[in-house]
């Protein structure tokens, strides 16, 4: 195995921020955008912010597409963080292109007349218990910035819940992946007790 804790770097994300939080938290993690590290790592990280399709052809031109697929596969611990929830699903309508297909279902709009991209705090109601959302009040307030939703067609795997126009998917949980449409390094005090849980989830046998 290779190291701890990686973030994958595509460049789609702010991920100064994301490592700022996993060192609040007592971790050290390291950025790559080697394959090979990504598929040795103990624990992956998949930030982003930004287009699902630039996003997609940003992971193919850098061959992690199925290096990450691999990750989530072997069972790891992984947490996507926005992107990184919204290109787990088969297809998105922001240029209508396919995603890496971890789990079926669309990223959807939201829907028209609500202002977008649906920016700062909102509630997450929790639905679905997990050791990443252990000890997170109840809806917490969480901080957001986005124009399009992960809609899972397996409501199973939905962890959390945000209401802006509609009800869509804030979370998703499955085995030990958890991703998030939300950005918890910039939610205070209950991003970094996501972190913190991570952390402390991926250093588990």
């Amino acid at each position: 195995m290779g190291k701890e804790l990686v973030i994958v770097d595509y460049q789609a994300g702010n991920l100064r921020s994301v490592v700022r939080a996993l060192e609040a938290v007592g971790a050290h993690p390291s950025i790559t955008s080697d394959p090979d590290e990504v598929r040795q790592a103990r624990a992956v990280v998949l930030p982003g912010q930004g287009a699902c399709d630039s996003a997609m052809v940003a992971l193919e031109a850098s061959q992690l597409t199925s290096a990450v697929k691999q990750v989530i596969q072997s069972g790891r611990p992984f947490l996507g963080v926005c992107l990184g929830l919204q290109l787990l699903l088969d297809f998105t309508e922001e240029g209508n292109v396919p995603c890496l297909g971890i789990f079926p279902g669309r990223v959807r709009r939201l829907p028209p007349g609500l202002k977008v991209p649906h920016m700062g705090w909102n509630q997450v109601h929790v639905v679905k218990d997990h050791p990443v959302l252990r000890d997170i009040p109840q809806d917490s307030y969480f901080y957001f910035v986005h124009s399009y939703y992960a809609d899972p067609e397996d409501s199973s795997l939905v962890a959390g819940t945000t209401s802006y126009g509609v009800s869509f998917c804030a979370a998703v949980a499955h085995d030990r992946l958890v991703a998030t449409q939300f950005h918890p390094e910039k939610s205070g005090p209950a991003g970094l007790q996501i972190y913190r849980n991570f952390v402390a989830y991926a250093k588990e046998d």
